[in-house]
């Protein structure tokens, strides 16, 4: 009887000690956050961190401005307002005169700005040369209701202003604007070989900025003739060749990177070959890496304005953009 009580009790330890040792690494459950990803690749944090996007206020929407290939027409602009000539910008709540025709009592205008670009420096190598195939640059300023129509000029109320609203800003009519629906968090795929979905460039951003981070805007050069869509989803990719075209990023290239102890230390690009027999890095073999992701808030037939929601670095005016399928992305995912 203690024989079988004793051979019961080494039977439940063994058992109990095979529950409790680790098993073989497996791949990590959803419970980890972890997610199926494409064959080929490993779901870690690195290449695939989880995507958390930022939604679009109402500011977003109505202050982003655009780039449009047919310029609007400017025949109704501001011409002053209630303290004229004191007082040159105005804001919220305040009044202002609209010069032109055809107004009404009751009307809603969106007053715009046509932008010229001080600066002449070239963000990427023909990017005023894109820039102005992409069309002309409106800076959005918010929108007025006109409240009397009995004199040789409109009078109108500021409802709503992104910036101050000068004489001389353009006046179009109000249209109201799409909300954008957002997506639950998904993982980002950083290292996403080119998928050749409808691709584009950022050839401008907004305040003629350079480099930019969520919440951000910029303007690329597809739109609804490409089939481009308010609501779509854009991934920013940058390529290293990008870097060695920079006149100031290209230096990091020329830069000794080795250790004295390597035997053969490496070189970058043919054209940078260094004395020695070491191994050559090719920059464009290097993986293409995605930097952020973009949400459109607004189109034109041939070019769009998008709002960074996500940034795993900084965006760069010049970057390329590829259509990026959310609702394929969560499907995969789940």
């Amino acid at each position: 009887m203690k024989k079988i009580g004793l051979l019961f009790l080494l039977v439940t330890v063994g058992l109990w000690g095979q529950d409790t040792n680790p098993g073989p690494a497996s791949a990590p459950s959803t419970a980890t956050g972890e997610q199926s990803t494409p064959q080929g690749s490993i779901s870690t944090s690195v290449t695939f961190p989880t995507e958390r996007v930022q939604t679009p206020t109402y500011a977003d929407l109505y202050c982003a401005g655009f780039i449009s290939k047919q310029p609007l027409p400017n025949a109704d602009f501001v011409a002053g307002g209630l303290q004229t000539p004191n007082t040159t910008k105005f804001a919220t709540g305040e009044i202002v005169y609209l010069a032109g025709s055809g107004y009404q009592s009751g009307a809603q205008y969106t007053i715009v700005r046509e932008l010229k670009d001080p600066n002449r420096f070239e963000t990427f190598q023909g990017q005023h040369a894109a820039a102005a195939a992409a069309g002309q640059p409106y800076a959005e300023i918010g929108w007025v209701r006109v409240v009397d129509t009995r004199s040789k000029m409109a009078i109108a109320q500021i409802e709503f202003s992104c910036d101050t609203i000068n004489p001389g800003d353009v006046a179009v009519p109000f249209v109201e604007k799409p909300a954008i629906s957002f997506h639950p968090p998904l993982r980002f795929d950083r290292f996403v070989p080119a998928t050749g979905k409808l691709s584009g460039r950022i050839v401008m951003a907004k305040d003629f900025d350079t480099v930019l981070g969520t919440g951000m805007k910029a303007y690329i050069n597809v739109g609804s003739n490409q089939g481009v869509k308010v609501g779509d989803y854009f991934r920013a990719v940058r390529n290293y060749d990008a870097d060695l075209r920079d006149p100031v990023d290209s230096l990091s290239f020329k830069a000794s990177t080795t250790e004295d102890t390597q035997k053969r230390p490496p070189s970058i690009e043919p054209k940078m070959l260094t004395k020695g027999k070491g191994p050559q890095i090719h920059v464009r073999d290097l993986p293409r890496r995605a930097v952020g992701e973009l949400v459109i808030l607004s189109v034109t037939p041939t070019t769009a304005t998008g709002m960074v929601v996500f940034a795993m670095e900084d965006v760069h005016v010049g970057d390329g953009v590829e259509l990026d399928d959310q609702q394929q992305q969560a499907q995969l995912q789940q």
